[in-house]
């Protein structure tokens, strides 16, 4: 337990670093009056009927944790001058009560929001799950094939590695519709996995929250060569 709780601050203590350093080296546009030099679609998975995973011990799903996260990290980006568009700001699905295959209609609802924005990357917020209890740790994924895409997840995974002590080594390629979608440079983020119960816990809490969310703006910036 005290292993854990010294990973933990060790983490928060590299995070802290890594923040300021990065903060005093924001051009002007970051600190002055919000012109919004840069957008991020923000994408919460799931919603509506589809739920997605769901917590081993509490039965938290995936829709409301992915939503915490997805307002966190805008709260985040929005404090250094980059707009934010969101999919979703609720925890219902993009579609409407008469559509004949939700699933679908979600889908290309978040594909005309992510198309019409004129943004410079996509963040799409996932928690992972598994039929065993043992996998954790943060991963992001990106379209095979797509350097500038591989990039930002690159960039974001390095972050991970130093802020989150179970974090995959290294990013994954994905065949998934939101990196498929578009020519934005986008990522899916699968925070951590709800079916490892350590992991679900951690992820329950403000404080791993904030750190995830911090380490993604930290990978952000980096990729944006600031």
């Amino acid at each position: 337990m005290c292993l854990n709780l010294s990973k933990k601050y060790i983490a928060i203590f590299i995070l802290i670093i890594l923040i300021f350093s990065f903060v005093f080296a924001l051009p002007s546009s970051f600190t002055s009056t919000p012109n919004y030099t840069y957008k991020v679609v923000i994408d919460a998975g799931h919603g509506g009927v589809d739920g997605g995973a769901v917590g081993r011990k509490t039965g938290k799903d995936e829709n409301s944790l992915n939503l915490e996260y997805a307002f966190t990290l805008k709260q985040v980006l929005e404090r250094f001058n980059i707009k934010v568009i969101m999919t979703r700001t609720n925890l219902n699905g993009l579609y409407n009560s008469f559509s004949v295959n939700k699933k679908k209609d979600d889908m290309l609802k978040r594909k005309e929001i992510i198309t019409k924005s004129g943004a410079n990357l996509v963040i799409s917020i996932h928690m992972n799950s598994h039929s065993l209890s043992s996998p954790k740790g943060a991963q992001v994924f990106y379209k095979e094939g797509d350097l500038t895409s591989k990039g930002l997840a690159e960039s974001i995974q390095r972050i991970f590695v130093q802020t989150l002590p179970s974090a995959k080594p290294a990013p994954s390629i994905g065949d998934y519709y939101i990196l498929n979608c578009s020519d934005i440079p986008s990522v899916i983020i699968e925070c951590g996995y709800l079916s490892n119960p350590q992991e679900e816990a951690l992820l329950l809490t403000e404080s791993h929250r904030q750190l995830v969310c911090y380490s993604i703006f930290i990978g952000i910036l980096k990729y944006l060569s600031i």
